[in-house]
């Protein structure tokens, strides 16, 4: 059973274990049983949809609406991110924060010395991606759990080390305040959400993107076959690291003043995990659905139940994940199933 929105993968290995990232006899989360091949309506209704954001801010005027916007299109941008090595290749990465982080303390501190934002995020992308690279050469020795809480110590340690040497607080220059605009963030968030689900689509339908789901579905099955997996997880941590860079590049040029050790915080890998779960791990869309999921039901709680809001949802989590495993994908599959009947 393979995800919506991609091709086939080989079926799992009947052997138990094997060298792949899942524990011995378990599987994968996949979203409702549905077209075996990649489907381009799926994808081009999520791009239309999202361009279609773009309006906006002609027709709204009100600042909260637009920050909310533009926490929705960073969460889309974060989740496929995630969603790339985790969600495609199966390999649990809970450290994704450092390459956020990394992201935006390199694209602030060119921006704030002078270098125009363009080229800043793409030296964070470059400085995460390169990190996230070596990274994956030393923790994809690791197998399944522990690979992941590998991931989350390295994390860790950057995070303490960014906070004990960078505590004071990153605030913009004053002439850069004066002209900061809020609707040039929307769009530049925008176009990351954008750019972030064109680049799953084209990589879930190419060579690179099915080598990620037979080393996903079993990784010695997959070697067997011929597919280099350690030179997978790396190309896939490298796309992966390389978006989650410029989502954080986005993150330091959105905010007039923060800490830079808050952009480090695992905080950032659990809401990129959380949103990727809920929506539909392994889609090109199921990210863009639980961002806008995430995003209006953690705010509504936090306003509505502001001191139990984060005990609420996550029992709706929770809940979700059991019920539902393949996500808001799923639900919208078994209902597309009722609606059209039995074939």
């Amino acid at each position: 059973m393979s995800p919506v929105g991609t091709s086939p993968t080989p079926a799992p290995s009947p052997r138990t274990g094997g060298k792949g990232g899942h524990p011995r006899g378990a599987t994968w989360p996949t979203p409702f049983p549905g077209t075996p091949s990649l489907d381009l309506r799926v994808p081009a209704a999520t791009v239309v949809a999202l361009a279609a954001l773009g309006a906006v801010p002609l027709l709204v005027r009100r600042e909260d609406v637009l920050n909310l916007g533009v926490v929705f299109l960073l969460s889309v941008a974060l989740a496929q991110s995630w969603n790339v090595v985790a969600g495609l290749a199966g390999q649990v990465n809970l450290g994704h924060a450092a390459f956020f982080g990394l992201g935006a303390l390199v694209t602030r501190t060119l921006w704030v010395g002078g270098t125009p934002i363009v080229p800043a995020m793409a030296a964070g992308a470059a400085v995460a991606t390169a990190a996230g690279v070596g990274l994956g050469l030393v923790a994809f020795r690791l197998r399944g759990a522990y690979f992941a809480i590998g991931t989350l110590a390295l994390a860790e340690i950057l995070r303490l080390t960014v906070g004990n040497t960078l505590s004071e607080i990153s605030t913009l220059p004053a002439a850069t305040i004066a002209g900061y605009r809020l609707t040039a963030r929307y769009y530049a968030a925008l176009g990351l959400a954008l750019g972030s689900v064109l680049v799953v689509t084209a990589l879930v339908g190419s060579r690179l993107g099915l080598g990620m789901q037979a080393v996903r579905e079993d990784e010695a099955a997959a070697e067997a076959s011929g597919v280099g997996a350690l030179r997978v997880k790396l190309q896939a941590v490298a796309v992966s690291t390389g978006l989650a860079g410029l989502a954080g590049g986005l993150f330091g040029y959105y905010h007039v003043s923060y800490y830079p050790q808050h952009a480090f915080s695992p905080t950032w890998t659990f809401d990129a995990l959380l949103i990727t779960f809920i929506g539909g791990v392994g889609t090109v869309h199921g990210p863009v659905l639980g961002a806008a999921f995430y995003v209006v039901v953690k705010e509504y709680l936090a306003v509505r139940w502001a001191d139990f809001h984060l005990l609420i949802f996550g029992i709706l989590f929770i809940a979700i994940v059991l019920l539902l495993p393949g996500g808001i994908v799923e639900a919208a599959g078994r209902l597309r199933r009722l609606a059209t009947g039995p074939r």
